[in-house]
């Protein structure tokens, strides 16, 4: 059984959800209506049982190249054959943004671009992650009804469809300049499913090309690695939910960090570690409307009273910001090359992690900064927020890499707990607003002395992972990115050769010593790409540039041939985890355009 690789995708959307198309024209991932939905398709965890959507030409080999069209997020798979050339536009059509009349749709357009081509499309859905096996009611040769205990679909065509046992399947032959077009739609209560025809489909195709280059156009970045990061932007606007503004980590879950590992994880939530970098990049190149919906989010979290023992704020949340259900496992999935466990919630939801405080008030930090401020009610939040963070700093955690043993004082605990009260002494100064400034003074103060007192390590001259520890850890990197240290300190510097000794594989980074460190996981990972890109970010700031850009272009290298990043890439070169991973695009948006900017 050969599988496609996770890097051997692209992705498509309409800013609820989101699909994975291989490299072979397979739909192998798709949730619907939203990001956290059970799956329709998920042969990419389970061959047989997942369901999936083929196009494929069907004599001769074949060889396939995949792109998207120029500034925009619509896909096109390429097959090239000795008698032609087919190809297959994929898109799921946006019109406008916040368009209140949105129709979910899956549209796949396959052309002949040269030659008589004979090709086959199989569509076998499979809800709520294979354990449904639907029905089909064909209403002509052309519209077909697919439905189960929990989705209805509709599918149309400009060719004939034939239905077996569930499944849908056409076959036809395209001359040069002729296509077949195929929409996937989601169906309501009372919905019929539509025909299509050629010159609507062109107009859904010619209006999603446009609203992606409006979008993409907001972008105020000019500097050297343009391709790379609107494609990273593009991304990001991809795994937004734009009803409620939140941002997911990935729109898959369970691909793993290690094939054949237990490392698989459920990603179609929202982080709050992630919510500060994602308001940077989002400010950096100028996507205020995009900023302003994700605070808005953010600070009706911080309006909720979910303590409980964990704090006024949880780790992650869904998509409507409630608790996620409970982490669960799908035992009838084989996972992605055998990689068990399938699992679906998130157990991380009820840990302790303190540095979520300071990612968050950084990030309304930076929008207070740089949008236009922050109310009175959320100010309100914040200082009852930071009232418990004074409280509560020094409890042993899990730490922002969700260590599934024995919490720790972690040393990124403590310093993004420096960064939410000293946030929150800076928004009070430039604003003039209300707050204990004395006892929040002092209380910066006392997490700042305890980390230089006891993160410190004399014998490794560096930071280290927690207080006793003989393990680092490459999120003190985000020391002078978060002005906890002057990028050229001596102990910031030292740390950094540390790192790059213990923790840096060419320009790949590590998390932690796996090798010295009990994380309660089996098994090992590969390097985190958000690592790397924190890692090109400080030989920036350290003013190391020659061997920051050097080490930024080698990351390209591990891009996959749309520019898209998983969460993790594998000493062998190949990507790993959940794809594409948001923190990753995050961070190379911000190593990118700090780097072009020290470059001058």
């Amino acid at each position: 059984m050969t599988w496609t690789a996770i890097s051997d995708h692209g992705l498509v959307g309409d800013l609820r959800t989101a699909a994975l198309v291989a490299i072979d024209g397979t739909v192998d991932w798709f949730c619907a209506p939203r990001f956290d939905s059970p799956s329709i398709f998920a042969s990419i965890l389970d061959q047989e049982k997942g369901g999936s959507w083929t196009v494929e030409p069907i004599d001769g080999s074949v060889t396939t190249r995949q792109f998207y069209v120029p500034e925009s997020a619509i896909l096109v798979t390429r097959f090239h054959t000795e008698g032609g050339l087919l190809e297959v536009h994929d898109f799921m059509p946006v019109l406008s943004a916040h368009d209140p009349e949105h129709r979910q749709r899956l549209v796949r357009r396959v052309t002949s671009v040269r030659g008589s081509i004979r090709f086959r499309t199989s569509l076998s859905a499979r809800p709520d992650f294979g354990r449904e096996h639907p029905t089909t009611e064909a209403h002509d040769e052309r519209r077909v009804t697919i439905s189960s205990e929990s989705v209805r679909l509709g599918l149309s065509s400009t060719v004939e469809l034939t239905t077996t046992d569930g499944d849908v399947v056409a076959e036809t032959v395209l001359e040069a300049g002729t296509s077949a077009l195929f929409v996937l739609e989601s169906l309501q209560d009372g919905d019929e499913c539509q025909a299509c025809d050629e010159s609507d489909t062109a107009d859904l195709f010619d209006c999603t090309v446009g609203f992606w280059r409006d979008w993409i156009e907001q972008s105020t970045y000019r500097g050297r690695w343009r391709e790379m990061v609107e494609r990273s932007a593009i991304t990001l606007k991809l795994l937004t939910h734009e009803p409620s503004g939140a941002l997911v980590a990935a729109p898959t879950t369970s691909l793993p960090e290690a094939i054949g590992g237990d490392r698989n994880w459920d990603y179609r939530f929202v982080w709050m570690r992630d919510a500060g970098f994602t308001l940077y990049a989002l400010l950096r190149l100028g996507f205020t409307d995009e900023a302003a919906a994700f605070v808005r989010w953010l600070s009706e979290r911080i309006g909720d009273d979910k303590d409980g023992g964990l704090g006024p704020l949880r780790v992650l949340y869904d998509i409507d910001g409630n608790i996620p259900d409970d982490e669960q496992v799908l035992d009838h999935l084989t996972g992605y090359q055998d990689s068990a466990p399938v699992r679906v919630g998130n157990a991380a939801a009820g840990q302790l992690q303190l540095d979520i405080y300071g990612e968050l008030i950084d990030s309304i930090y930076l929008f207070n900064k740089y949008g236009p401020g922050i109310s009175a009610d959320a100010w309100a939040d914040m200082t009852r927020v930071v009232g418990w963070l004074m409280k509560n700093w020094d409890q042993p955690d899990a730490g922002m890499w969700e260590i599934r043993d024995e919490p720790r004082h972690h040393t990124t605990s403590r310093l993004m707990a420096w960064v939410a009260v000293e946030r929150m002494i800076r928004i009070a100064r430039q604003r003039g607003l209300p707050g204990d400034l004395e006892a929040w003074s002092s209380v910066r103060d006392e997490i700042y002395q305890r980390i230089m007192d006891t993160a410190w390590d004399d014998d490794v001259k560096a930071f280290m992972q927690h207080e006793g520890a003989d393990t680092l850890d490459a999120g003190v990197l985000l020391m002078p990115m978060v002005k906890f240290l002057s990028p050229n300190d001596p102990r910031f510097l030292h740390t950094l050769e540390a790192i790059e000794e213990r923790l840096v594989s060419d320009s790949l980074v590590f998390r932690y010593d796996q090798d010295s460190l009990d994380d309660g996981l089996h098994g090992q990972e590969g390097t985190f790409s958000l690592c790397s890109f924190w890692y090109v970010e400080a030989l920036t700031r350290a003013g190391r540039l020659e061997d920051a850009r050097l080490a930024l272009e080698k990351m390209f290298s591990y891009a996959n041939h749309l520019g898209l990043y998983a969460e993790q890439v594998g000493l062998d070169g190949l990507q790993l985890g959940n794809f594409p991973q948001a923190f990753t695009h995050l961070a190379l948006i911000s190593a990118a355009t700090n780097l072009d900017r020290a470059l001058g």
